[in-house]
């Protein structure tokens, strides 16, 4: 009983203060999403024009979620959560929302985001079933999944000598 209840704080500490959370659904890879804890689970946004896609997340599926020190950035703790698609207008749609609101960067429609959320977002919450998984003895590491980003060009041959040379007049 006591580890139970240590692996439930572990879980809801960790992730109350981690800003991103990595999310793997059922047979695909783990994706860093931004999320807020709310009542017991982590929420989030996404699936919509200017979200983060939630992909492999269905309600009443199953996710594995890992949780990273938010100041090294070292695996802390991963934990199994059912998956649960809140209704839009539900009252636990309705808190969840108010809490990914404040949490929201760069929104392009501001106060008009709850509405767009609820006509063309998907709302899910990540409830933990208790269960958390050993630490692993690799590191895991994966080439990073495709994407349309780009870098911007190189930097032009001559700014490193400029910015040295502001440095020493100094």
């Amino acid at each position: 009983m006591t580890s139970e209840l240590l692996d439930q704080a572990l879980v809801e500490e960790a992730t109350k203060k981690s800003g991103l959370i990595w999310v793997a659904g059922p047979g695909g890879p783990a994706r860093a999403l931004w999320h807020v804890w709310h009542e017991g689970a982590a929420c989030l946004v996404g699936d919509g024009p200017g979200e983060q896609p939630l992909p492999g997340l269905a309600d009443g599926s199953t996710a594995e979620v890992t949780v990273r020190s938010k100041d090294k950035g070292g695996r802390l703790v991963s934990w199994t959560a059912r998956v649960v698609q809140l209704a839009p207008g539900s009252p636990a749609w309705e808190a969840a929302v108010a809490e990914l609101k404040g949490k929201r960067l760069n929104a392009p429609d501001g106060e008009a985001m709850t509405g767009r959320w609820a006509r063309e977002c998907r709302v899910l919450r990540l409830e933990p079933t208790g269960t958390t998984s050993p630490l692993p003895a690799t590191d895991l590491a994966e080439a990073p999944l495709p994407t349309s980003a780009t870098t911007r060009e190189p930097m032009p041959a001559g700014l490193p000598r400029l910015l040295l040379k502001k440095r020493k007049r100094r």
